[in-house]
């Protein structure tokens, strides 16, 4: 008989007139039964996380980059199939808030997806530890694999940079898709690469990236937007699987051919911080050009 106020288990237990020693024995066995299940549940939990956390980014991502949600901005003027078409749309009210827009949510740490000359890139303050930070968790990168910092003209490379190179070499090189590598002076974050006395510093030919780093009045930390050993992408749509751990993602069209493994390469990647010598880190897409101009005032390459 069924009596109120016992346990379903014992009530159960009872209907089947079992000894009480043996009523105890079922009831320890499955109450440890249900203990060891849950913590099986729990270690399958987080191995299932470890695993996950090697394929996407990092799981235990802040909470302010799980709850942002991604606006998606296309700058006016592009055209999906042709590309950027900005030159004559920079100075309009459209634009200046796109500007405003992307200023606003890097200047809370977050992280935003943006056109560059080259391929599409992810910034951040370079200023902003937990924004580097951030850069780093969402490509599941390797903390010892440095990022350059972008800024919005040649005059600012001075502050964060020990230049060895004369000021015309500069401008014949910047803007361009060339990252110029320097060693670091003490303005620039120390948590940035601080495992490399040297960064790499890029002025990109595109008008909406310059007028950005100009608007933030200090240099973004770029890397490409994709996972970390992953293809580079040259449309916003390519990496739309990371436009959820992302404040801001500006849709500048596609950049270059789609079709051509050669517009994948990123920009040219030389060290310059040995004085009258240069040292060619990655060919990218631009090796030619730079080279010319490297040799036209005396460099001598290292390689």
């Amino acid at each position: 008989q069924v009596q109120p106020g016992r346990s379903w288990l014992c009530n159960v237990l009872r209907s089947l007139a079992l000894p009480t020693t043996h009523v105890s024995l079922v009831f320890v066995w499955s109450v440890t039964f249900w203990k060891d299940f849950m913590v099986f549940l729990v270690r399958c939990t987080h191995v299932v996380a470890g695993i996950l956390r090697l394929r996407t980014p990092s799981l235990v991502i802040s909470a302010m980059c799980i709850e942002m949600k991604s606006r998606v901005v296309r700058l006016p003027g592009v055209s999906r199939r042709n590309g950027p078409a900005v030159e004559n749309h920079h100075n309009t009210g459209e634009w200046r808030e796109i500007v405003s827009s992307a200023v606003t949510v890097l200047k809370q740490g977050g992280v935003i997806a943006v056109p560059t000359d080259t391929i599409y890139g992810i910034a951040g303050l370079a200023q902003n530890s937990e924004a580097i930070e951030r850069i780093y968790e969402l490509k599941g990168r390797n903390g010892n694999k440095p990022l350059a910092i972008c800024v919005g003209s040649i005059k600012q490379i001075y502050r964060f940079c020990k230049v060895t190179v004369p000021d015309h070499l500069l401008q014949d090189l910047l803007p361009g898709p060339v990252t110029l590598v320097f060693e670091r002076l003490e303005a620039l974050n120390k948590n940035l690469n601080p495992f490399t006395p040297l960064v790499g510093v890029r002025i990109p030919d595109h008008a909406f990236m310059q007028e950005l780093a100009r608007a933030c009045e200090e240099p973004l930390a770029l890397t490409s937007a994709n996972i970390s050993s992953q293809i580079s992408t040259l449309k916003a749509e390519e990496f739309q699987d990371l436009w959820s751990w992302l404040g801001l993602v500006i849709d500048g069209g596609p950049i270059g051919d789609v079709m051509s493994p050669v517009c994948r390469l990123g920009s040219t990647v030389v060290n310059l911080s040995t004085p009258g010598k240069y040292n060619i880190i990655r060919q990218g897409c631009a090796l030619s050009h730079t080279e010319e101009v490297l040799q036209k005032y005396g460099l001598r390459s290292e390689s």
